[in-house]
């Protein structure tokens, strides 16, 4: 059993950062490619980032790219997400998750442990 724990979200307004953080349990973190997703209301869960098990590969939605940066610390078994220039329509519960497949990262049915999210709300 794999227990992920997000922190770091809250409310900020528009032109803000934050910073997550994903803790997870167990003594395999650094074999499994990691990712970030996001639910708005009344909206389907959408990819936002992933990261292979090394941190070596790196992908993004268009929509966040070039102001989310994920990242990993392997030895703290911790997942990152810093946001930066966070606008309205980045407001959303954010979770991480675990891919047990490694490959097509940006389907979040490849994932099999996921967080309880995280809420980020982004005020205009």
């Amino acid at each position: 059993q794999v227990l992920l724990v997000e922190s770091g979200g809250g409310l900020v307004q528009a032109g803000g950062s934050l910073r997550l953080s994903c803790a997870a349990s167990g003594r395999t973190f650094s074999t499994y490619p990691m990712g970030w997703f996001r639910q708005a209301p009344g909206k389907e869960r959408e990819f936002v980032a992933a990261i292979s098990g090394s941190g070596g590969s790196i992908y993004y939605a268009d929509s966040v790219k070039g102001r989310f940066t994920i990242s990993r610390d392997n030895a703290k078994n911790t997942l990152y997400l810093q946001m930066a220039n966070l606008k309205p329509e980045d407001t959303a519960l954010y979770y991480c998750a675990r891919s047990a497949i490694g490959r097509a990262l940006r389907f979040s049915q490849n994932y099999d442990y996921w967080g309880q999210g995280t809420q980020v709300t982004v005020s205009s």
